[in-house]
């Protein structure tokens, strides 16, 4: 009698499927990160058609990410429990369905309730990916593995307004939601044909005290900070909304110190490199979300580019990254990832107050350059990143990290998209006299005054986090000085 293997490494009829596996998982962390920028370009489609501003058709972005945040590590924890495959398997299934009541929205309500449905799917996704490619890659390939996932996140998560530019333009808004639906059914099929049974549950009770608490927190903050865009930061309801946000997180961290099974493990943050890189990572996304947000409103408002040429002008950005992200991920192999890190974020830096500097009559040229740098800057960053963060765990907690890294990713885009268009109003109230949450026709001037310091916030983000990196570099170099004395 044959008998079941341990573990999904010791399958040979896995192990040969297993980078099948790999593109299964890459196609919905893909779908999954791009829907949280896709709709970045629609926005000033939408926000026409529906006769809404720009404060409040924000939301079809937040509310689908603000989702993603206070599930993810409920989801997590569930898959330790029921089984990371089938969280995922489900989870596929759930984000097809959410993509295509998106498509067949006709109000701002139901739009933001489809994308909510996507985004519980998408966190059962995200949450378990990384757990799954650790389980079935060997030790060996499992950071290339790691690797190629936090190219495609980041890939999925800044592409979204170019090739979303390019589907408004040619088939209308609602099917920057409809591509996902055979795209998904092919990944779908693909899975249910060669993801294996879950071999291991772990025995535990889920955290319900935590989740519900970290929810609540994920929500009152950002709720009460995009709404006071709207109504001010003097109103009651939203001031009550920050201060329930505050007591959720710290009663969250109380009860997360003293559980023997905590929702998150908080002894990863004892490693003081694992932390420098998880903030590095969250300000890099919070400074590229800044620009995701502006960049769409720009390009057709200020230049009077179509949704398709914008969309075209935008794809510099994830076709430089694509060019760079790999032979970043090569490098840092050979010469470490500090270094490369450093340089990426530089180059960010450069780019980003180089868009500063952009007004209504610039050159396409011009425009164009800076937005490569980005690319060509994240490319650089992102995936030594990543390996960073991954080898500073044992392997035990990998699944753990993985999880930490996608929540800390999505909280900042959220923070980002906070950040940008908070910026953006107060600016542009105090250039116009009065409260302004949307564009005002014939005032460019309001918008790029705006825009500029939004920049200029976003450049200086990227700086912080690349005088963290050289702190980084400087330590690690150091304790290699001292190793080899």
């Amino acid at each position: 009698m044959s008998t079941m293997p341990k573990t999904y490494q010791e399958d040979a009829g896995i192990q040969k499927k297993r980078w099948i596996i790999l593109i299964v998982l890459n196609l919905f962390t893909f779908m999954s990160t791009l829907d949280g920028s896709i709709v970045n370009i629609a926005l000033p489609v939408l926000s026409k058609q529906l006769g809404l501003p720009i404060a409040q058709i924000e939301w079809v972005t937040t509310g689908y990410l603000m989702a993603i945040c206070a599930f993810i590590l409920f989801f997590g924890k569930l898959g330790d429990i029921a089984g990371k495959i089938k969280i995922f398997k489900i989870g596929t299934i759930i984000f097809i369905i959410g993509s295509l009541l998106c498509g067949f929205s006709t109000s701002l309500p139901f739009l933001i309730f489809s994308r909510v449905i996507q985004a519980v799917g998408a966190s059962m996704t995200m949450a378990n990916s990384q757990g799954i490619l650790t389980d079935i890659f060997p030790a060996n390939e499992r950071g290339k593995a790691l690797g190629l996932i936090g190219t495609f996140v980041s890939l999925g998560s800044i592409a979204g307004p170019s090739i979303g530019g390019i589907l408004v333009s040619s088939l209308g808004w609602e099917y920057i939601f409809w591509v996902n639906v055979p795209i998904g059914l092919i990944a779908i099929i693909m899975g249910w044909k060669v993801l294996p049974d879950d071999l291991i549950r772990v025995k535990a009770k889920i955290d319900m005290p935590g989740s519900s608490l970290f929810a609540a927190f994920i929500i009152t903050l950002f709720a009460g900070l995009l709404l006071g865009q709207q109504s001010g930061y003097n109103n009651v309801w939203i001031i009550i909304s920050l201060i329930v946000a505050a007591a959720s997180l710290l009663l969250f961290l109380r009860i997360q110190s003293h559980r023997s099974d905590p929702l998150l493990e908080l002894s990863l943050f004892k490693n003081p490199l694992f932390t420098v890189s998880i903030i590095c990572g969250f300000l890099v996304f919070t400074a590229n979300f800044c620009f995701n947000i502006i960049a769409p409103f720009y390009a057709q408002n200020m230049l009077n580019l179509s949704p398709y040429a914008a969309g075209f002008l935008l794809m510099l950005l994830p076709i430089c990254m694509v060019v760079v992200a790999p032979i970043s991920g090569a490098l840092s192999d050979k010469i470490g990832s500090e270094l490369l890190t450093f340089a990426g974020l530089i180059v960010m830096v450069i780019a980003q107050f180089g868009l500063t500097w952009l007004h209504e009559g610039s050159s396409l040229i011009v425009v164009g350059t800076w937005i490569a740098m980005l690319g060509i800057g994240s490319g650089l960053f992102q995936s030594p990143n990543n390996s960073l963060i991954m080898s500073q765990v044992p392997r035990t907690q990998l699944g753990s990290a993985g999880s930490v890294n996608s929540l800390v990713r999505n909280v900042g885009m959220v923070v980002g998209i906070t950040v940008a268009t908070t910026t953006l109003f107060h600016v542009m109230s105090s250039k116009a006299g009065h409260r302004v949450t949307g564009l005002i026709p014939g005032r460019p001037d309001v918008f790029l005054s705006g825009m500029h310091v939004v920049f200029t916030t976003s450049a200086c983000i990227c700086l912080v986090a690349a005088l963290l990196t050289g702190w980084r570099m400087f330590k690690s170099y150091s304790a290699k000085r001292v190793q080899r004395w």
